[in-house]
């Protein structure tokens, strides 16, 4: 074992399974997806089922206000698909309402950051393709834990408490969240029974009457009472998308990401760049760690200058990931010096990330996502739906690749994944964290794939992150303080200007993973613990 790995123990096993495994970042979502595969459903019913839970008993960083995208594998063609599930700016939306609104910036929190939400579609598009059970099944767990009432855990409880003293914090979220204006204690039982109204409607109705029925009516009501730009209109227009996904190679996997509105090409022109470069002794040597930050500087500048809507795109995403392009980027990696940051990012995002298999062979990957919290701070009244934030990613410089424009999907920092070994599912991976989310995937990936981690321990290993923490401020390479002493010091001596912070900090986001065996059949399931994660199997 490396010098680098031998201080940091593996707190957590592997969950190993051959029937199914779900692993989700609170541990009642992961048992509501298996309860699924043990009534006879498949892996994408487990990920509805574990997604909608979340919704009840993690809402601070997902949501029906919010966005869904989808990575999977349909065992019985062989076939992988992806879905875009995220939703379009208002037809209102434009650079000059925006002015004359009096934003010289896009607004970060409000109505006015709002897209229409993708989630409760995505939900239809992927149980009518692949699923097997129905939404009403689907949704079961959700709606009983809203309905009846589930505990309330520290990180909701602490969620609640930050969000309360938010300035943007809306009177309509104070009254879903803080009944009679208390936050909930840790331990204590909460309810939601206007959300459980919704799911139930879904449930009953299908997705179209969040798009064109009584739910879509009460959230086009509610925009135009309190000055959004959402209607009716809007809402009846969406549709999610199915995508083809990209790929690079990756030390023996194929690893694919959804294409552009996502930065999936971001996370992986950061592996294509990695995997040509000679690393350190371990995942967390210098020169490892050197090399990674070096090539997320450079994937991020293209981030900045190229990604958005791919209707509006001025470059073909492949071209971004082809060898010669690659190759190119890597070659101005200065293996003995940081180079100057070029693009300036952030790293607030609240998201899950979730990854469902079964015994069948089908695989999902899922992320969905409020944005940075709750989202908006708005939640639309009698329907407990928060609204999330994702308008926010837009700009109001009409030169810049993701300007807003009517109609437009923004760019996306949601980035589910799967990789493939020989043709072959082999691991299912995401994690939440804005734009960290890329910087994750390389890290995790080259601790799986380069140094042979399994995927609790690749999972656990301390992380960094490089950016700013909000827009304006200069660029740090963020640390856990579980980081090795040497390498912060050789890390700073290349002039990264280093920053350590917690032992298992949640800027680093949530990640989870499952590790598909084919020559064994045996599913290894990660969970991460800077969240209230389970990877649970049978």
């Amino acid at each position: 074992m490396s010098t680098h790995l031998a201080a940091y123990p593996q707190h957590r096993p592997v969950t190993l399974a051959c029937r199914g495994l779900v692993a989700a970042p609170h541990y009642l979502a992961a048992q509501a997806g298996l309860d699924m595969l043990k009534a006879g459903g498949n892996a994408v019913d487990a990920a509805i089922a574990a997604n909608a839970t979340l919704q009840v008993v993690y809402p601070f960083v997902v949501g029906l206000g919010g966005d869904l995208f989808a990575l999977g594998y349909d065992a019985r063609s062989g076939h992988m698909y992806g879905l875009n599930g995220s939703g379009r700016s208002a037809q209102a939306a434009t650079i000059e309402r925006y002015a004359a609104l009096g934003h010289t910036t896009m607004p970060r929190y409000g109505l006015h950051s709002v897209t229409v939400p993708g989630c409760a579609d995505g939900w239809g598009k992927l149980m009518e393709r692949s699923g097997r059970l129905g939404l009403e099944r689907a949704l079961a767990s959700a709606i009983g834990y809203a309905e009846e009432g589930f505990p309330v855990g520290p990180d909701l409880h602490a969620a609640l408490v930050r969000m309360s003293a938010q300035p943007h914090t809306h009177s309509s979220w104070r009254e879903h969240f803080t009944p009679g204006g208390h936050i909930p204690l840790a331990g204590s039982v909460a309810r939601a029974p206007a959300l459980a109204r919704t799911l139930r409607a879904i449930a009953t109705d299908g997705p179209e009457v969040f798009y064109r029925g009584a739910v879509a009516q009460r959230i086009a009501a509610f925009c135009a009472r309190e000055g959004g730009l959402l209607t009716l209109e809007d809402l009846a227009a969406h549709t999610s998308e199915w995508v083809t996904p990209l790929s690079v190679p990756f030390a023996g996997l194929e690893v694919y990401q959804l294409p552009p509105n996502t930065q999936g090409v971001t996370a992986l022109q950061m592996l294509g760049m990695l995997d040509g470069l000679a690393l350190g002794e371990g995942p967390l040597a210098p020169e490892t760690t050197h090399a990674a930050v070096e090539a997320k500087k450079l994937a991020f500048a293209d981030r900045a200058a190229y990604l958005t809507d791919p209707a509006y795109m001025r470059v073909r995403p492949a071209d971004l990931l082809a060898p010669d392009y690659l190759r190119q980027r890597r070659q101005r990696i200065d293996p003995h010096r940081a180079q100057p940051s070029v693009a300036p990012g952030s790293f607030a995002g609240d998201t899950i990330y979730l990854c469902a298999a079964d015994g069948e062979g089908n695989v999902v990957s899922l992320i969905q996502s409020n944005y940075r919290g709750f989202g908006s701070g708005y939640v639309v009244e009698d329907t407990g739906i928060s609204l999330h934030n994702r308008g926010a990613y837009f700009s109001l410089d009409p030169e810049a690749a993701n300007a807003l424009v009517p109609g437009k999907r923004t760019l996306h920092t949601l980035i589910p994944s799967l990789a493939t070994w020989d043709g072959r599912p082999a691991l299912a991976f995401g994690a939440m964290g804005g734009d960290g989310q890329p910087q994750t995937h390389l890290q995790v990936y080259t601790a799986l794939a380069r140094f042979g981690l399994n995927i609790q321990a690749a999972i656990e290993l301390p992380r960094w992150i490089h950016g700013a923490e909000e827009p304006g401020e200069p660029e740090i390479l963020r640390v856990e303080g579980r980081f090795p002493t040497e390498t912060v010091a050789a890390l700073r001596a290349l002039g990264h200007e280093v920053e350590e912070i917690g032992a298992w900090d949640a800027l680093m986001g949530y990640a989870q993973g499952i590790v598909i065996d084919q020559e064994r059949g045996v599913l290894h399931g990660g969970a991460d613990p800077r969240a209230e994660s389970a990877a649970v199997g049978w």
